[in-house]
């Protein structure tokens, strides 16, 4: 009986040729979260980026600038890719935030171009930084303990976020999986 190996191992391929890598799983969920976030702070009219429920609580800016602070060092330290420099006025908010209030177009700009590092950064990030501890010894994380910590870090913030659009009569977006 005569007969071919070829199509035994092309079906065995398929399967493997569809698997994700954790890095594709991990890309997946941070693009939605970056897709939602980005419509929650639009979501915002730019005169209720000053808007805090109590004194103190963030003001609805702060919460997405420092969502995308987070998220852009959580970003470089799980993949070991560079960041790019803060923005200007992120910058002076990060000083002094007391002093300096982050505005819709700030805000939205920030969080636009850290989803897109982060975009960038993923499927970059090796095994090895995947599995391995990295950052800072104290928070003993791993890469990918790395960005699913900030993943749920974007999560929280942006809920709190949800709540502001809801006590300023705005229907947040519908999440979208």
């Amino acid at each position: 009986m005569k007969f071919s190996m070829i199509p035994i191992l092309l079906a065995m391929a398929i399967p493997a040729c569809a698997q994700s890598t954790e890095n594709d799983i991990l890309l997946k969920h941070w693009k939605t979260s970056g897709t939602f976030t980005i419509a929650v702070a639009n979501a915002m009219p730019a005169d209720g980026y000053t808007f805090r429920p109590v004194p103190v609580e963030m003001s609805f800016g702060e919460q997405m600038a420092h969502i995308a602070v987070a998220d852009r060092g959580a970003c470089a330290v799980a993949t070991g890719v560079v960041a790019p420099p803060l923005p200007e006025k992120i910058a002076a908010w990060a000083k002094d935030p007391e002093k300096v209030d982050v505005d819709k177009d700030t805000a939205v700009q920030f969080l636009t171009s850290t989803f897109a590092f982060c975009e960038q950064a993923i499927p970059q990030m090796t095994n090895t930084r995947m599995n391995t501890v990295v950052g800072n010894p104290a928070r003993n994380l791993t890469g990918g303990e790395w960005l699913w910590a900030y993943f749920t870090h974007t999560a929280h913030h942006r809920g709190q976020a949800e709540v502001y659009l809801r006590l300023k009569g705005i229907k947040p977006p519908d999440y979208d999986f």
